[in-house]
């Protein structure tokens, strides 16, 4: 049995279009369930067009919401990103409170000359 260069290239391209079809559909249904701004009902008709119908549901779906999915994911990132800045923040504040609380102690203890004291909170401070 033969199989020619051409047939090769053809299921090649065949195959990869099926899989870059199923990330596009996954990609619909995980916009779908994310936007907060879409009842319930409407999640729900949506989901069974694209089930029933699926590339027609797909390409309607991208057509009649396409431009928001980019809007909404930059939205989300951003949110991500303000978040993780906000944890870093707060947790880079709590970590210098703790250690200065620390050096207090310790030079209260006796442990730290004053003047060792201060070298160490000039350093804790300029982290």
């Amino acid at each position: 049995m033969t199989y020619p260069l051409l047939n090769v290239f053809l299921t090649t391209m065949w195959v990869f279009l099926w899989i870059l079809w199923l990330a596009l559909l996954f990609r619909v249904f995980a916009d779908l369930f994310r936007d907060d701004s879409l009842s319930g009902w409407a999640k729900a008709g949506w989901t069974v067009f694209t089930l029933l119908l699926p590339f027609l549901g797909v390409f309607v779906y991208l057509v009649a919401r396409g431009r928001g999915m980019g809007m909404r994911e930059m939205k989300r990132a951003e949110k991500a990103e303000k978040d993780f800045r906000e944890y870093v923040r707060t947790s880079a504040t709590t970590g210098r409170a703790e250690e200065l609380e620390h050096l207090v102690e310790l030079k209260n203890h006796g442990d730290l000359t004053p003047e060792e004291y201060e070298r160490a909170k000039a350093k804790v401070l300029a982290a």
